[in-house]
């Protein structure tokens, strides 16, 4: 098979919504007054929960690509220190940083430069196509998991 057909089809897994809900259309239903509220006693809210995903995401585009990667601390630097964001204006940033991301993540490993089974920048045995599989693996499981949050928040019903 090509392997611009590859990275093709990678690419639209990247953005969701082959076997599961795409991320931009839940998060865009979201009101602004849910996203501090942690449901049944769950310990994360949709903040939180989104804040992970964005974080993680960037984590794994930078330990992929970039000369300045400086480890962050597990479980800490990965949820927030709060339930909801300060205001709209944070919400959208943070938005935005995620689909920005994801865009640098889609640039990186389609470009004709790298091959996807080239290890990437930080590491001795990790490849370009293992990162990408593992941010399309970790947004799809927590997909689901902002799916429930927004049920139980009555927010989604389908």
């Amino acid at each position: 098979m090509n392997v611009d057909v590859i990275k093709k089809q990678i690419s639209i897994h990247l953005d969701g919504g082959k076997a599961f809900m795409p991320i931009q259309n839940l998060i865009t239903e979201i009101p602004y007054d849910k996203l501090g509220i942690r449901p049944h006693n769950l310990p994360y809210s949709i903040y939180e929960l989104f804040y992970h995903i964005v974080f993680a995401q960037k984590d794994i585009l930078d330990y992929s690509n970039s000369k300045d990667y400086s480890a962050a601390n597990w479980p800490k630097d990965y949820w927030p220190e709060k339930q909801k964001p300060d205001d709209e204006e944070e919400w959208a940033d943070l938005k935005a940083q995620f689909f920005q991301d994801k865009e640098s993540l889609k640039t990186f490993f389609t470009s004709e430069e790298n091959a996807l089974d080239d290890v990437v920048l930080n590491s001795t045995e990790h490849t370009i196509i293992r990162q990408v599989m593992l941010v399309i693996e970790h947004n799809a499981y927590h997909t689901g998991q902002l799916l429930l949050l927004c049920r139980l928040l009555e927010i989604h019903d389908n």
